[in-house]
């Protein structure tokens, strides 16, 4: 499994996140892996409505209706045929509480990734959490040019594999080549998050389905 977060940089939003993910359907397809665009919520109703496949959002909100002028709904989201959210992102975190309360109001088939940073942070709140899938990114790698979770923490990826042996772990922060890849998938984990390495990318189809052949 690959979740390709198109966060907001310039090259992935409007007509561009509908395009990418028109990539990653192909990628998907022709790899036969599973692939899902992580997406603005201005852009995803557009990109399930044009382009189909799963698509996750890459944050919600601890509301399920009524005045709460801005916040997401993932309620909402899963009334707009939405498949799915992260949560807690390293750059869009939460207060522990905050997260609890998400996940005890979760809709039934929205899937659920929780963002954790740290073995620290599972040993601490997030050990028995009924995330679907945890994905494992140490803030201090994400966006790095020369290091990866799989270069740095490949012994804390398989600790965190063997805690979550009955969920999906996923990888990110760094990831950036088949090597990086082959290791998370050595380690344990199911899959990995990726972003800039294919958004940034001079040719997004090519990087995407050179990591793809990974697995």
């Amino acid at each position: 499994m690959i979740l390709v977060n198109f966060k907001i940089y310039k090259e992935s939003f409007g007509d561009k996140a509908v395009e990418l993910a028109k990539i990653c359907a192909k990628v998907a397809k022709k790899t036969g892996v599973k692939i899902i665009p992580v997406v603005s919520a201005l852009d995803a109703y557009r990109i399930k409505k044009e382009v189909g496949g799963d698509v996750y959002l890459q944050s919600v909100d601890a509301v399920i209706e009524g005045a709460k002028t801005g916040f997401i709904s993932p309620v909402a989201a899963k009334e707009l045929k939405i498949d799915g959210s992260i949560i807690n992102h390293s750059e869009h975190r939460f207060k522990t509480g905050t997260i609890k309360q998400i996940l005890k109001d979760w809709p039934k088939d929205f899937k659920s990734v929780l963002c954790v940073s740290s073995l620290g942070q599972i040993d601490k709140w997030a050990k028995n959490t009924t995330a679907d899938i945890v994905a494992y990114e140490p803030k201090e790698l994400i966006g790095s040019k020369d290091k990866s979770v799989a270069t740095e923490k490949s012994e804390t990826i398989k600790k965190i594999a063997e805690i979550y042996k009955d969920k999906i772990v996923l990888v990110g922060a760094g990831i950036k080549s088949v090597e990086d890849v082959k290791v998370s998938l050595k380690m344990g984990a199911k899959g990995i998050l990726i972003s800039s390495s294919i958004i940034k990318s001079q040719n997004p189809e090519e990087e995407l389905e050179k990591l793809a052949s990974a697995f």
